[in-house]
């Protein structure tokens, strides 16, 4: 086999800065494992593992059947938009103008976009650590320099406002927000959201996106504080939101973002751009989810949280584990650091490859995330608990070795 010539094709340099999501890495690995014959309990991936509500996958049939098989408006139809308006009138009394907000193939593009739009060489983009991994790979990718906001177990995971603005400098461009947040189950207090937004008033350069994937993903009496409750950062708030994990809709790639009128048109001829548009009967699916019955969305989160209190028992019962609760997504966050392992990546590979159950390391969540490991709870809770008595055995035999 010859290998390349010089001038064979290769894309730019930027590309060699693109990181991954290790979880679909996990996934991937538990998935030529299961082949091979093992049985591969997966708490890695972020996905429900309920399926899409039975209307709202009939929306998407009707539409079909009705000849919605064209071209959409690049922004998405206007029923799903005025849709989106009123769920975030009816749920949080906030208005919002339909014309802004755009519908997209799922929540990453929303961050693509964003960050696409305000890196470049020279500006510097807040995210939190740990966070989802996508924020900082794009981060790099614009050749923008990625600053992490840590976020702490001793904080109770949720973003210090204190510690977030001294991080800002000139060069801030953006400011990359998450609660509830993945990978750490944490929701961050109103109280500190106020700090913040009263902090950024002596930072108006300074674009905000905040990923609300998970709004509706919240436990113990928790409340959802959207940013879109601040007028006086509307002029510069990204939101992102989106169908895949409320309505358990992954694999439909449905998402929606509201921007700020000085960016909206930029993000639309991204749109015409790269994706022309949402497919047709998806939005319509999606039209169904927001303006159908909304039980099945109380029926999945009161089956989370039966979970989260099965997986945290769990955790907290094994040999040098130690698990906070947490308050939203459906994510635990357990620090290992008392296990014996000093590479949560390493324990993660060793509980998958050994005791058949699939976890990702906290490195893969930021710098911040070593000494943990990330269990998602969108499983059985009879997996749940079979995955807990794996660990345990796993955990006893090496500590014993």
């Amino acid at each position: 086999m010859t290998s390349a010539s010089p001038l064979s094709p290769h894309p730019i340099a930027a590309f060699s800065r693109i990181g991954e999501e290790n979880a679909f890495a996990v996934l991937a690995r538990a998935a030529a494992l299961s082949a091979q014959g093992r049985d591969i309990i997966n708490l890695g991936i972020g996905q429900p593992d309920f399926a899409t509500p039975a209307h709202i996958v009939e929306a998407a049939v009707k539409a079909l059947r009705d000849g919605h098989h064209g071209y959409t408006p690049s922004t998405g139809i206007q029923p799903l938009r005025e849709a989106v308006a009123a769920d975030i009138h009816r749920r949080f009394n906030e208005t919002i103008d339909p014309a802004r907000v755009v519908i997209v193939p799922g929540g990453k593009v929303t961050m693509f976009a964003a960050i696409l739009m305000l890196g470049e060489a020279g500006a510097e983009i807040l995210y939190p650590d740990p966070g989802f991994p996508i924020y900082r790979s794009m981060i790099e990718f614009t050749g923008a320099t990625p600053i992490p906001v840590p976020i702490r177990e001793a904080n109770g995971f949720a973003f210090s406002a204190e510690e977030t603005l001294a991080l800002i400098t000139p060069k801030t461009r953006l400011l990359i927000l998450n609660s509830p947040a993945n990978p750490t189950g944490g929701v961050t207090p109103k109280a500190e959201i106020d700090k913040l937004v009263a902090g950024l008033a002596a930072h108006p350069q300074v674009a905000i996106l905040s990923d609300e994937i998970y709004d509706q993903f919240l436990f113990d009496g928790q409340a959802h504080t959207t940013l879109l409750a601040y007028p006086e950062i509307r002029d510069r708030l990204i939101l992102l939101n989106g169908w895949s994990k409320t309505y358990a809709m992954t694999g439909w790639r449905l998402g929606w973002s509201y921007w700020p009128e000085g960016l909206f048109e930029a993000m639309r001829k991204l749109a015409v751009n790269a994706w022309s548009c949402v497919n047709a009967p998806a939005q319509f699916a999606a039209l169904a989810a927001l303006t159908g019955p909304q039980d099945c969305v109380g029926a999945m989160l009161a089956e989370f949280d039966r979970r989260r209190h099965l997986v945290v028992e769990g955790l907290n019962a094994l040999p040098g584990v130690s698990c906070a609760i947490p308050k939203g997504a459906f994510y635990a966050f357990p620090n290992i650091s008392g296990t014996g392992w000093s590479s949560a990546k390493r324990l993660a590979g060793a509980l998958l490859d050994e005791a058949g159950v699939a976890t990702i390391g906290g490195p893969d969540f930021g710098v911040h995330g070593e000494g943990y490991i990330r269990l998602s709870y969108a499983n059985s809770a009879e997996n749940i608990a079979r995955a807990l008595e794996r660990m345990g055995h796993f955990l006893a035999k090496a500590r014993a070795a």
